[in-house]
């Protein structure tokens, strides 16, 4: 077996992994248009790829079922129509055995054909696929989050314990001096294509928080009124907090005049010195605004992280929660995605693949803002210095936090 093929059965397995412990009602809950049903996750990573690895590459190619194609399909134009994202959760059948079954066919078939091809082409797209099912494993526990957030009874997914609370360490910044740098994906390894060409870039002086914003620090802000002074606020940023009556990180609560917040594992205790969580770009602007200081942007957070080791707590450690960091880290990787005050858009030089699967990032490049890092629900093979995630100001069901910059 290929090393590739080896990968391509533990990226497989990890995901039914993650869905192990859900009933089939659990596989199928959908909370807002936004998110998907893990069971819609499940059929969505097989199909493709059935449609972009068997179809262009397999000899004497047939579907596993043609309705798939259109009911699995996310945003991809060129290949045909989609289910509406909205209506994800109304797909009582096919049943969740019957995904399974599907995912497992398509697993053996693409591993036939590794073992029959080792072309480029066939083996790039393999590994195209396997981390767009990595993006799926973490959408499919945020999408989970949100949706079990939803019960009274605030349900736990996992059985992690929590960590102790401790005392927060004081925040401190590093110095970066700057200059003329290389920024984005080299071609030496994987790297989608919104990571390229690496081009250079010049970056002023600047100063990053050596670590990410606490919640005890994130408290102060809320207990200082953050929430009701416009002055911190970007002006859609007041507009959507004002409408939506947001008062605080999404999953905080208070019970008893105490903080809890909900995580995978349920209703736990707010630790004072866990990374905030599940912010807005919006909240992590006015907290960067109200502590006097700034968002980086994405030249500084990519150049400040190549001078890092690349180390952090990923989706691995199963504590799928945002960490402290360890002894002298300095949490540039893992824990929490970080917004940087950067709009997502392309690189000089950026060329989209060629096909539908170049609809992939490309035609996103609008309305929408860079994250950074990964999280502790992201799989660790999968992120890197160069990596470009990105969402729309207003979102927080993802595991978005924030680090603190300032010009020098």
């Amino acid at each position: 077996m290929t090393e590739l093929s080896e990968q391509l059965r533990a990226v497989r397995s990890r995901t039914e992994a993650l869905c192990a412990g859900l009933s089939p009602e659990d596989c199928n809950l959908q909370a807002m248009p936004e998110t998907s049903p893990a069971k819609w996750h499940l059929a969505h990573t097989a199909w493709f790829f059935d449609t972009f690895v068997l179809q262009p590459f397999e000899p004497d190619y047939a579907p596993a079922n043609p309705v798939y194609a259109v009911l699995f399909n996310s945003y991809y134009n060129g290949v045909g129509e989609q289910y509406p994202r909205a209506a994800r959760g109304l797909l009582s059948r096919p049943a969740l055995a019957e995904v399974l079954d599907y995912r497992a066919t398509v697993t053996e078939r693409v591993a036939a054909l590794l073992e029959q091809c080792a072309e480029p082409p066939l083996l790039e797209r393999v590994e195209l696929g396997l981390h767009h099912e990595a993006q799926h494993q973490e959408l499919l526990l945020t999408d989970l989050k949100y949706s079990l957030f939803q019960n009274p009874l605030f349900p736990a997914y996992t059985d992690a314990e929590p960590l102790d609370a401790a005392e927060p360490s004081a925040q401190t910044f590093v110095e970066y001096a700057g200059g003329t740098v290389e920024i984005g994906a080299g071609d030496d390894a994987f790297a989608f294509d919104n990571e390229r060409p690496r081009h250079a870039q010049i970056v002023a002086p600047y100063r990053l928080a050596r670590r990410l914003t606490t919640n005890a620090e994130y408290l102060d802000f809320v207990a200082d009124g953050g929430y009701s002074n416009p002055e911190f606020w970007l002006a859609d940023g007041w507009q959507h907090i004002s409408s939506e009556g947001w008062q605080h990180p999404l999953y905080w609560g208070r019970i008893d005049g105490e903080w809890f917040e909900y995580t995978l594992a349920g209703l736990q205790p707010l630790n004072p010195v866990a990374p905030v969580s599940h912010l807005s770009l919006y909240e992590a602007s006015a907290y960067a605004v109200w502590a006097g200081r700034r968002l980086p942007t994405e030249l500084e957070w990519e150049h400040a992280a190549g001078a890092h080791e690349f180390t952090g707590h990923f989706a691995e450690r199963e504590r799928f929660h945002p960490e402290p960091p360890d002894a002298g880290a300095h949490q540039l990787f893992g824990d929490c995605w970080e917004w940087c005050n950067s709009a997502y858009l392309p690189y000089p030089g950026f060329r989209a693949a060629a096909g539908a699967v170049g609809e992939y990032n490309g035609k996103f490049m609008s309305n929408q803002f860079v994250l950074r890092g990964g999280s502790c629900l992201s799989a660790q093979f999968h992120i890197r210095a160069s990596y470009r995630n990105f969402f729309y100001a207003p979102d927080r069901w993802q595991c978005t936090g924030l680090r603190l910059a300032e010009s020098v």
